[in-house]
């Protein structure tokens, strides 16, 4: 299983960014999902030539990849993880967020876990990172990221809608009360 690099896209990061910082297969067991520093990758074990599907995690990083070689950032190791019906990926990211992608509707979400999100009832809103000067009143500026912030360990419970993130020395534990859009 090696996807073939674009060598438009080579730099002095390639192979730091493409490897793999975690792997899981699927709950049915025909897929297999892998996380490099950029992306997760869902992989069909029938077809080794290249991934079915990827989506991006943090690609408004691309830019900075060489200040997060100096600060060893580049080398962090983040999972993944499936949710009971392998419908839906999440994975971790700096500033405390960690990201949801829908397989079925192609949707995704950021949210952040922090002190706040963790009280009872709480709603988790949707957070943006952008790149430009333009943004909205909730987004997060990527040079306002705090990387000693991050999530490189995220469980979804097998049958329930429960998920836990691993936040430095914090753990949460999220559950939907009521049917969210990624369940």
């Amino acid at each position: 299983f090696e996807e073939p690099e674009d060598p438009s896209n080579r730099s002095f990061f390639s192979e730091i960014i493409s490897s793999v910082s975690d792997v899981k297969f699927s709950h049915s067991g025909r897929y297999m999902l892998t996380r490099d520093y950029l992306t997760v990758k869902v992989w069909d074990l029938n077809m080794e030539a290249r991934p079915i599907e990827t989506y991006q995690v943090h690609d408004y990083l691309r830019s900075k990849l060489c200040s997060l070689y100096e600060n060893d950032c580049i080398f962090d190791k983040f999972e993944c993880a499936w949710n009971g019906s392998d419908s839906v990926i999440m994975t971790g990211a700096y500033n405390n967020f960690f990201r949801m992608f829908d397989r079925n509707t192609k949707r995704d979400v950021t949210l952040e876990a922090s002190r706040e999100s963790s009280k009872p009832r709480a709603v988790l809103k949707p957070r943006r990172v952008c790149v430009g000067g333009k943004r909205r009143r909730d987004d997060i500026s990527v040079d306002s990221l705090d990387f000693t912030k991050k999530i490189l360990h995220t469980a979804w419970h097998p049958a329930e809608n429960i998920i836990a993130i691993a936040a430095t020395n914090n753990l949460y534990i999220f559950q939907d009360k009521v049917n969210s859009d990624m369940h």
